[in-house]
């Protein structure tokens, strides 16, 4: 449960989550937890008119966005969210809801969930008091910079959001953060799940040892290197890193074709190996990164990605760890996971529900948050436990 030392603060406004279609699960642990919490809270103002709808069985506002016949589409909100503090969880990335054009079904793409997200704000018709989007996945986030005569589709659509009339986006672990700077005097929250990888890692493998002659982080690029240093300093081992050399001549599926990967960095015989980046799209550069650490003589490779998109299929990952190239994988729970995947031997999910309830507790107070995006300690902790117990309790603090 949060502290409730730094919940003495009048709400903003009655608490109001408004889970899209693509969002329904993680919505619903989120929501979960906030009925929990606040029934278990002792506050002397819990019953004056400021607290007025704080605690109930669900917060979660009833919404859908049907479509016509030729695929058009309308947003409805089908209950008053006038002066609410309003929460809208969208995942542009699932890829599991269809709907039917001209008698065709269609799989829902980003760009199908980025307009129903638009059209549930226009909905809205500026009847609440305060609206966050909680985006885990940026739209477009890796159309963040411009080669030549490209859109710049993330920041268009950071603009576009703020017109609408939201006050604040959150996104975990953007493909390059500093596309806020298309935003600069709103609301932009970029948080990374390192603490939860950890907690994941430490539940699901028993026998670490957590120090630099056992252990190494690896960048799989120059554009992870970021998150890698990070964590290494979390764990207190050394970081590596991989360049992609690409042929530039060349253009296959949308990028310039990667040719080799090269290290830098120490040695890795022996050593347990952690490979941290913010996505698997295919896993095409994770698993070559991977099979060139165990080729090195690496002795457990471990994939930490805050997205897994898996959008080759799972086969080639099976392949890998029957082969024994890789030891598990991690993504989050911020994105659909297919059912399959869930059951994969080599797979482990990092479930930031509670993390993403207590970011909503916190803002609906208009408490400081910085605890809570500040990881340090809690990782810490958590690692000095591991070392001690070769296991972590289920709960410490702010998950």
């Amino acid at each position: 449960m949060p502290d409730d030392s730094k919940l003495e603060t009048i709400p903003v406004g009655r608490l109001g989550i408004i889970a899209m279609e693509s969002c329904t699960e993680l919505g619903s642990k989120v929501d979960q937890y906030l009925v929990k919490w606040r029934a278990a809270r002792q506050n002397e103002h819990k019953s004056t008119i400021a607290f007025h709808g704080y605690e109930r069985d669900s917060y979660l506002i009833n919404s859908s966005c049907p479509r016509f016949g030729s695929g058009e589409a309308k947003g409805v909100i089908r209950e008053s969210v006038r002066g609410t503090d309003l929460y809208i969880l969208v995942d542009v990335l699932n890829h599991s809801l269809t709907y039917k054009m001209n008698g065709t079904v269609v799989p829902m793409s980003p760009d199908d969930h980025y307009q129903d997200l638009k059209r549930v704000i226009a909905a809205l018709t500026g009847k609440c008091r305060k609206l966050t989007v909680i985006m885990p996945f940026l739209y477009e986030s890796r159309q963040h910079k411009r080669s030549s005569r490209e859109s710049l589709d993330c920041a268009l659509m950071l603009q576009e959001l703020i017109g609408l009339g939201v006050d604040n986006i959150i996104t975990f672990d953007a493909h390059d953060p500093r596309v806020q700077n298309a935003i600069p005097l709103s609301g932009f929250e970029n948080i990374r799940p390192t603490y939860q990888f950890i907690k994941c890692l430490l539940r699901s493998t028993p026998d670490l040892e957590i120090d630099k002659e056992h252990m190494m982080v690896i960048s799989p690029d120059e554009g992870a290197m970021h998150r890698a240093i990070f964590l290494a300093n979390m764990l207190g081992v050394d970081v590596g890193m991989f360049y992609k050399r690409r042929d530039y001549t060349t253009v296959v599926n949308g990028r310039n074709p990667i040719v080799a990967h090269e290290f830098l960095g120490d040695s890795v015989e022996g050593k347990d190996v952690i490979i941290i980046d913010d996505m698997i799209s295919s896993g095409e550069s994770m698993l070559d990164v991977a099979k060139q650490l165990k080729a090195r003589k690496a002795r457990r490779v471990f994939c930490m990605c805050t997205f897994g998109l898996f959008t080759s299929g799972l086969k080639v990952f099976d392949e890998c760890y029957e082969n024994g190239i890789i030891e598990k994988v991690i993504t989050t729970n911020l994105t659909y996971q297919m059912p399959e995947l869930l059951a994969r031997e080599w797979y482990a999910s990092a479930d930031l529900s509670k993390y993403i309830a207590l970011l909503i507790d916190h803002l609906n107070h208009d408490a400081s948050i910085s605890d809570i995006l500040d990881q340090t300690e809690r990782i810490q902790a958590r690692i000095n436990e591991y070392k001690e117990k070769h296991t972590i309790s289920e709960n410490y603090g702010a998950e």
